[in-house]
């Protein structure tokens, strides 16, 4: 990749041509070497399961990416067992050591980039500069747990000393790790929403347990690999697959496990939570749940910035994003304007095959999803009037995958049902106010807190960071109103329903989430 371009989610949209010649080169070479079979890595070898179960692309759910391993718990008591037989030597080592390796490993994704960004292109259904952004933003958020080890010297702090006459008293408070740690992540964000607690949980001398969405297995497996090629001791990352319901749930309820992250819905991560909250004592969960964005927009807002804003995080990766923007208030002197040419940029988005370069969307993830689509537009046309979109697509190209058309909706009563409800899909509504405080009124009358957008005057955007209820906000954002966290720049992490930890990933705050304190009194006599 060219030095002088740095991508990011913000900075996606004008890439060099070189971007886009080595993912046509990976492409054609993933797409030459598919219908493989992966096993899971356990204490440093490959393991197979006497069950499998096939991987489909989204795209075309005839073509078979991989052929990986169906564990059950018989597989999660080994990857932990490993885990927890690797933790002496991970934790007692120098945690520049730790370092070291853990970058060594970002580096490892970075030389890779193109090859997995091809296969999560496939797997996922992203375009291809947001395929490749996912795993850039991975190897970032790796860097920066091991910039924050390094800026604050490994957690070791010295207290004060105690004024004990006749003695010497030292305190040191000393930051060290829980042990074994579970990463369960998503399908959207795979590489990212793995790595980036993976690199934070392993830079703090945490062993790891890793567990997939079913639907994307395959990347993170390449991921795993960057971990384990990079010279980690065996044992200290382990990558298991198979179903939630059966693998995962053993996972949870083991009291091998020392600490939780888990990305994805309300639903499930609640369950996670309880289910968590059984064991012998509090264990540590770090969990992000979801969004219900709202962008606000005031009638001083620079419309064409709003319009651009909004259209790209409420239809970038099919909508499939917990900081989407699913929801719009817009001023009533600026609603018809606006409402138009949302919808005029919504049309000129191009759906298809997202590996190929024009293409802006792709599929949705799965045949649930998919289902779900057509569910809810058909609720929404009756309770409102569908401006454009509302259908899937279902002729020649579009016939073997699981593609729907964006879909913006207006005229929907603000009391119903799904101005709240997390629909994960390429659909947004919009309604008119008749003042700002109306719409932040609206805007936090949700379980959720995650992120939120608005575009405005100066002034205006004063009210508006102090009064939303969320913990991503963006302000007069072409690049996205609601998306484009990174590492570093947008910590990101939500309020409310959205998370449990009220620190954000990327951020300053995150990395002493891995890590327990323990404060060590030395008293000596001189």
């Amino acid at each position: 990749m060219t030095e002088k371009f740095k991508l990011t989610y913000a900075t996606m949209f004008n890439p060099p041509e070189e971007l886009h010649i080595k993912f046509d080169q990976a492409i054609e070479k993933t797409r030459a070497s598919l219908g493989k079979e992966y096993a899971m890595i356990i204490d440093g070898k490959d393991v197979f399961a006497s069950e499998k179960f096939e991987d489909h692309t989204p795209i075309n759910t005839d073509v078979v990416l991989a052929v990986m391993q169906k564990g059950d718990a018989s597989h999660a008591q080994a990857a932990l067992a490993a885990a927890r037989k690797a933790a002496p030597v991970w934790s007692g080592m120098d945690w520049r050591e730790r370092v070291r390796l853990v970058n060594r490993a970002a580096d490892l994704i970075d030389e890779r980039i193109f090859d997995l960004g091809a296969v999560l292109a496939l797997e996922v259904g992203k375009n291809r500069m947001e395929s490749l952004g996912d795993v850039a933003e991975t190897a970032d958020l790796v860097r920066y747990s091991c910039y924050q080890m390094e800026k604050n010297d490994g957690y070791a702090v010295e207290m004060g000393r105690d004024p004990l006459v006749g003695y010497s008293s030292t305190n040191y408070s000393i930051l060290k790790p829980y042990g074994v740690w579970l990463v369960i992540s998503p399908f959207n964000f795979p590489t990212a929403l793995t790595g980036g607690p993976l690199g934070a949980a392993l830079v703090t001398g945490n062993t790891v347990v890793i567990k997939p969405a079913t639907d994307t297995p395959w990347v993170v497996r390449l991921l795993a690999e960057c971990f384990r090629d990079a010279g980690l001791p065996d044992g200290v990352v382990n990558f298991v697959t198979g179903p939630g319901r059966t693998l995962g749930q053993a996972l949870i309820e083991s009291p091998e496990v020392d600490g939780v992250t888990f990305t994805g819905s309300y639903d499930v991560g609640m369950k996670i939570f309880r289910d968590f909250a059984a064991g012998r004592w509090v264990r540590p969960a770090i969990l992000e749940l979801g969004g219900k964005n709202p962008t606000i927009v005031s009638r001083h807002a620079d419309l064409e910035q709003a319009a651009t804003g909004i259209v790209r995080s409420a239809f970038g990766l099919q909508g499939q994003k917990c900081s989407a923007c699913s929801r719009v208030y817009i001023e009533e002197p600026v609603y018809d304007q606006l409402t138009d040419r949302i919808v005029e940029l919504t049309n000129k988005l191009t759906i298809g095959d997202p590996t190929e370069r024009p293409v802006f969307l792709g599929p949705v993830i799965n045949k649930s999803s998919y289902e779900d689509y057509k569910n809810f537009t058909e609720e929404l046309s009756q309770a409102g009037t569908i401006l454009t979109g509302g259908k899937v697509l279902v002729d020649g190209a579009f016939s073997k995958g699981y593609f729907c058309s964006p879909t913006v909706v207006a005229d929907v009563p603000l009391d119903h049902r799904l101005w709240k409800y997390e629909m994960f899909l390429p659909i947004t509504t919009v309604a008119k106010i008749g003042s700002l405080d109306q719409g932040m009124k609206e805007a936090n009358d949700v379980a959720y807190g995650l992120t939120a957008g608005f575009y405005g005057s100066k002034e205006e955007t004063k009210w508006f960071f102090n009064h939303i209820q969320a913990g991503v906000t963006y302000a007069n954002r072409p690049q996205g109103a609601t998306t484009g966290a990174w590492p570093g720049f947008q910590p990101f992490g939500g309020w409310k329903g959205s998370g449990s930890s009220g620190k954000n990933a990327g951020g300053h705050y995150y990395l002493p989430l891995y890590m327990h304190e323990q404060i060590q009194t030395l008293v000596e006599q001189p």
